[in-house]
Parts: structure tokens; C-alpha cells; sequence
């Protein structure tokens, strides 16, 4: 009777190991498909762009250099649509490119620069094929640079960035500024410090001074705001310095443990992410951009650079800009994928940065940074 009774009690445990072992399976068998549904999903919010095969003439050829892989240049596009916005040379409006930077990773991936290019920079424009594919746009000796976007798209402006700078680019991303906000928004806010007061009626955008998180509109008014924003380095090079330090910000959050080691932040950062992206094939598969961050960000924060090319007055318009003598050496430099001299980096904002400080207490406000979004 013992024996039977002792029985019964381990055999009573088979059907809770099969219950334990198939509630498992069950569960794993979910996540699984879940991650896959999640992996489709997010690969299918990437919009795939042909831009390269709309590029009219020769391009640069690329420079061998030592590595175990070739250096990278990557051009980010942002691609800015607002209410009330007006086309350019009489085009119906699609949008502006009011950000333009150069991604440019190391062969050996040891480090990484983002030069930005001024909207307002004056230069020479080849021919472009327009944007809807049906003619082209002529080539002129001077045009200013966001113009090339707005008439011929990514392949215009590309074609216009390799003319001038001779790198060739080997992947493209436009980013569009509405989904840059819910990029912010997913990471639950990107810290910024404002040194002074920011009011700016035409920006719509009014910030104390002080250090904290903007999300929503407020965050994207930021990174727009070209008035009333310090007295010195205001328009387009104040912003583009601010914008530096707000990516830098924002890829120091977003690579943080708090978002990292949270899906549910992940997958929003990421599912606003690829919403707000189109490139080119070669960067347009999910396994592509992982790649491509986990090299970024192996290559430590702190070697992830972001700076303006060097840059002058437009003598026949001094609301304009052009590019300084010295630009020729840092696209040189670049093409032969070299550590830059410190007359390009110096005042760069690093990722590693990310996290802006406090006002300093008692110490008079320094204009230029509230300008450029950092703190003196």
C-alpha cells in the first residue's frame, strides 16, 4: 500500500512537468514570434529610396586606405515639411533639407565625424535630375545649398555634396523632422541645458533658463529655432551648433542603460525610428542599421564627434555663407580616412557629452552657448 501510494505521488508529477514544460514552450514559442512580428514590422516602416541610380554624371572614386573594412561615408538628410511652408524657384513644396551632416566612419572604426553643412552656404550645383523623374534641373555655378533638396531630393543634394567636397558617399539616410519628434518622445525626453532665457515668437518656442528634459513640439522648436536666442552665432550656424548638441544628447540617451535594458522604450524609439527614415537599399534592412550602430557605438562615445565645416561670409551677400580655404584639407583628410587636426574638431560636441550640465551659479550667462544649447 506504501509503496503504491508513493507511487501514485511521483507519477502525479509527470502531468505538472508536462503542464511546466509545454506552458514554457508555449511562452518561448511567443516571445519568438513576437520579436519576429516586432523585427517585420519595424523593417517594413523603412521607406527604400533609388536615389543613387538618379545621380546624372561621373562620381568620386573612392580612396584605398588601410583597414580591415573600407571607411564610410554616410549623408543624413533632414527633411523638414511645417504649415504655410513655400516651395522653392516656383517647385511645389516637399519638404526642406534644413539639416545636412556627413557621417564619416573610420576603416579600422575607431572613430566617427558628423560635419554638418549650412543650409544658407553658397555653392556650385550640377545637373540633377528632378524630382519627379521627368526632367532635369540645370547645373549653376552658384546656388544656395538646401535649394538642391528641394528641387532634385536626395540625389540632387548628394550629387551636389560629392561635386564639392569629392567623397564619395557610399550610404544615404533622410531623416523627417515630425518623426524626430517621436523620436524624443519614445526616449521619454533629451536632456538640454539653456544658460538663458530662449523666447522666440516666430519659433513658437519659450524655455527658462535652466537644465532638463524637452520632448513633443517643444523639442522640435528647439532644434529649429534660429532668433532670439543669444546675441552672437544666432541663424542657421547657432542651430546647426545646437543641433550638434542635441544629437549628441540624444545618442548618449538613447544608447543608455534606461533605454537599452527597457524594451518597451526600445521598441518605441525604434518603431518612431524607422518610421521617420528613408535610405537607400543598402542601409535599408534592420540587420543593416544594427550593424551600422553597434559599429558607431563600439567605437566609444567619446570619439563620436559632431562639427561644422569650416565656413566665411558670402562676400556678395552677407546673409549667406561660403566655404572657408581650409575646407579643402578637412575633405581631404576625410577622403584619405585620417585622424583630423584639432583646428577642425576644437569645440566639437561629443556623444559622450550627452548629458548637459547645470548653469554655473553666480557666472554671468554666456550668449554663445545659449545659442548653442550648452552650458558655459
Amino acid at each position: 500500500m506504501a509503496y503504491r501510494a508513493q507511487h501514485r505521488r511521483a507519477g502525479s508529477k509527470r502531468p505538472v512537468l508536462r503542464a511546466v514544460a509545454v506552458s514554457t514552450a508555449l511562452v518561448l514559442l511567443t516571445l519568438a514570434g513576437t520579436v519576429f512580428l516586432t523585427y517585420r514590422h519595424l523593417e517594413g516602416n523603412i521607406t527604400k529610396s533609388q536615389a543613387f541610380d538618379n545621380i546624372v554624371g561621373p562620381r568620386p572614386t573612392q580612396v584605398a586606405v588601410e583597414g580591415p573594412k573600407k571607411p564610410l561615408n554616410i549623408l543624413i538628410m533632414g527633411s523638414d515639411r511645417r504649415a504655410g511652408q513655400t516651395g522653392v524657384l516656383g517647385q511645389t513644396p516637399v519638404g526642406l533639407s534644413d539639416t545636412t551632416i556627413l557621417l564619416h566612419v573610420s576603416a579600422d572604426r575607431s572613430r566617427a565625424y558628423g560635419v554638418s553643412i549650412p543650409r544658407d552656404l553658397m555653392v556650385a550645383r550640377p545637373e540633377c535630375r528632378s524630382r519627379d523623374g521627368k526632367g532635369t534641373v540645370p547645373a549653376v555655378s552658384v546656388a544656395q545649398w538646401n535649394e538642391a533638396f528641394a528641387l532634385g531630393g536626395e540625389a540632387c543634394t548628394i550629387a551636389q555634396f560629392e561635386k564639392m567636397s569629392q567623397l564619395r558617399v557610399d550610404h544615404f539616410v533622410v531623416v523627417d523632422f515630425n518623426g524626430f519628434k517621436s523620436m524624443v518622445d519614445a526616449l521619454g525626453g533629451v536632456p538640454v541645458c539653456v544658460p538663458t532665457e530662449v523666447n522666440d515668437p516666430i519659433g513658437r518656442i519659450y524655455l527658462p533658463a535652466g537644465s532638463y528634459e524637452v520632448s513633443g513640439q517643444q523639442a522640435l522648436n528647439y532644434v529649429r529655432v534660429r532668433h532670439s536666442i543669444g546675441t552672437t552665432d544666432t541663424g542657421d550656424i547657432g542651430r546647426m551648433k545646437r543641433q550638434q548638441a542635441f544629437l549628441a544628447s540624444m545618442v548618449n540617451k538613447a544608447g543608455s542603460a534606461g533605454t537599452l535594458f527597457n524594451p518597451p522604450r526600445l521598441i518605441r524609439f525604434l518603431n518612431a525610428g524607422t518610421k521617420s527614415l528613408t535610405t537607400d537599399p543598402g542601409l535599408s534592412g534592420l540587420r543593416d542599421l544594427f550593424d551600422l550602430a553597434r559599429e558607431v557605438r563600439s567605437i566609444g562615445l567619446n570619439k563620436v564627434q559632431f562639427f561644422t565645416v569650416p565656413f566665411t561670409t558670402y562676400e556678395p551677400d552677407p546673409n549667406r555663407l561660403a566655404l572657408a580655404p581650409t575646407s579643402g584639407e578637412l575633405w581631404q583628410e576625410l577622403r584619405n580616412d585620417r585622424v583630423l587636426d584639432k583646428k577642425f574638431t576644437a569645440g566639437a560636441a561629443k556623444a559622450s557629452e550627452g548629458k548637459p550640465g547645470k548653469p554655473k551659479p553666480g557666472k554671468k550667462p554666456d550668449p554663445d552657448a545659449a545659442a548653442n544649447g550648452l552650458c558655459a
